[in-house]
């Protein structure tokens, strides 16, 4: 039936889901802003179940914007927290504190966004 092979070819793909294979799990943040995204949680939740089933280490790398004013400390601190609000929310879902760990990068000097938070695997 030509009709349902055109509506097939012109449905949108489901977005891709976080893969931790070899992947790193990207978390955007608004700007000046700490606290976990509600629209990004569901990445969360499909690593956290992703983890669940394995032993594996992940790395927080956490990046913020700098005011320019503070000479990077403040970026620093604001990339910590929001560091520490994506472990909080994986310990939540049930993976060892002692599997992640933790980086407040501050201000990426890469030109990458800044506003973000990365969850990568640790090589063994």
């Amino acid at each position: 039936n030509p009709a349902s092979q055109q509506s097939a070819m012109v449905a949108p793909k489901p977005a891709p889901a976080p893969s931790m294979q070899g992947g790193v799990v990207s978390i955007p943040f608004a700007a000046e802003q700490a606290e976990l995204p509600q629209g990004n949680v569901s990445a969360l939740d499909t690593l956290a179940q992703q983890l669940a089933g394995t032993e594996d280490r992940v790395q927080i790398r956490a990046y913020a914007a700098s005011t320019g004013t503070d000479g990077g400390s403040g970026a620093r601190r604001l990339s910590l927290s929001r560091a520490l609000a994506v472990r909080a929310y994986l310990i939540d879902k049930g993976i060892r504190s002692t599997r992640i760990d933790v980086r407040a990068l501050g201000t990426p000097t890469d030109g990458s966004p800044s506003d973000r938070v990365e969850i990568a695997p640790v090589g063994r």
